[in-house]
């Protein structure tokens, strides 16, 4: 009875033991079964994304191929507002003096032959005072000269006396010119000081219509010769001056339209290439020098701007301007690979199939990085991967930045996991 009694309880763990080794197997069988879908759903390639049926007829994917268009070039360059250097000029004197007086301040205007200032100083009375002594010698000593020139002629006198009556008329009448030119340069008329006399001040002029820019002396400084006591620009002829890196100026020609906009303004002003330089800088660039369509007097010399300058229209390779997206500061569009072309079931088949259908077709997409250059009309230059095929019409046109906003969750999504 005994012997029965543990053969029984013996078996009854026996098939206790192979029910739990059984439901381990299967367990164990759903795992290996799962786990490799489970891990082929979150590592798809890199640079790809999916879509179902569903997003895809939701997106409206529309693929296209690469097109030949004239596309208007634009180059984008900095830059400054600059004057010519005529219309420029820095102010000194060429004898050192104190500065008696002027009322000049930084952003005055003045005008052309305006005195600005006025000087002083012993040297310039004496200068004056030499041109008058030497004018009045030069008198008596031309009438000298004709006078020994006469007798020399009728052998009168000798020759020795009228030569040197000759010589005495030609030095001092060289030195009365010489002392005419100092006293211009100091903007004295000689010819005044024999009418109104010795001129204790001398007026400072200036040469330009201009603003001030620049008072480097007070009242009463001593200023060295040729020393800048003024600065003075003549805004109403302004340039704009562009640096335009080596590489882009053969894209550059004179009569270019200019379009610019200062950094302190946000209208567009124009303007247009006059002279291309001919020296390249450290910083690799050519200067080039603009004309403004429009002079305006209240701009300033030293404004920093940015321009863009047409260079004309040429054949490129493009695409619209929504199939190219940007990503982490680089450009792409997308291809819809091979094999997975969109099926588009109609009427009855549609209403019937399309929960089938959108279990079952799936569309893969590859990101391509692309170089841009110029945009134009809705369309932007595309400088396509070496060995591209240009006639492939896979190429997503609509629908691209759906596609990268997808691409980019996918990733998200990937690293969490």
């Amino acid at each position: 009875m005994k012997t029965n009694k543990y053969r029984l309880q013996s078996l009854r763990i026996a098939l206790f033991s192979a029910s739990i080794l059984l439901a381990a197997g299967c367990s164990g069988s759903k795992e290996e079964k799962a786990g490799p879908a489970h891990e082929e759903h979150h590592h798809e390639e890199e640079g790809t994304v999916e879509l179902s049926a569903i997003q895809y007829r939701s997106v409206g994917i529309g693929l296209g191929a690469v097109q030949p268009r004239q596309l208007t070039g634009l180059l984008k360059v900095n830059g400054l507002l600059d004057v010519p250097p005529q219309n420029q000029v820095s102010i000194s004197v060429p004898f050192g003096g104190i500065l008696k007086d002027t009322d000049l301040l930084q952003g005055k205007w003045v005008n052309k032959g305006e005195v600005i200032a006025r000087m002083e100083h012993p040297d310039y009375i004496q200068m004056q005072h030499d041109y008058v002594d030497a004018q009045s010698q030069l008198g008596y000593l031309e009438s000298e000269y004709k006078r020994q020139q006469e007798l020399s002629r009728e052998n009168v006198s000798a020759m020795k006396t009228f030569q040197k009556a000759e010589a005495d008329y030609q030095s001092t009448r060289s030195r009365v010119e010489a002392l005419k030119q100092k006293l211009s340069l100091l903007n004295i008329r000689a010819e005044n000081i024999l009418k109104t006399g010795i001129l204790r001040s001398i007026p400072v002029v200036s040469p330009i219509s201009g603003y001030v820019t620049e008072v480097n002396a007070n009242i009463g400084k001593f200023v060295q010769p040729n020393e800048v006591i003024f600065e003075i620009v003549d805004t109403r002829h302004l340039h704009v001056e562009l640096m335009v890196f080596e590489k882009d100026v053969p894209k550059v020609r004179e009569g270019q339209q200019v379009r610019f906009i200062l950094a302190n303004e946000s209208k567009e002003r124009l303007a247009e290439v006059h002279l291309i330089g001919r020296e390249i800088s450290p910083e690799r660039t050519v200067r080039v020098h603009c004309h403004l369509e429009q002079e305006d007097k209240n701009l300033l010399p030293g404004m920093y701007l940015k321009a863009t300058i047409e260079t004309g229209a040429s054949q490129t390779d493009a695409l619209p301007n929504e199939a190219v997206v940007n990503n982490g500061g680089k450009y792409y569009f997308f291809t819809q690979l091979a094999g997975e072309e969109a099926h588009q079931p109609s009427g009855k088949e549609a209403e019937a199939d399309t929960h089938e259908d959108d279990e079952q077709h799936g569309y893969r997409f590859q990101a391509v990085e692309v170089g841009v250059g110029v945009t134009d009309n809705g369309y932007t230059e595309v400088i396509l991967p070496e060995g591209f095929d240009r006639s492939a019409r896979n190429i997503v046109l609509k629908g691209a930045y759906d596609l990268l906003s997808a691409m980019n969750n996918s990733e998200e999504e990937g690293h969490s996991h």
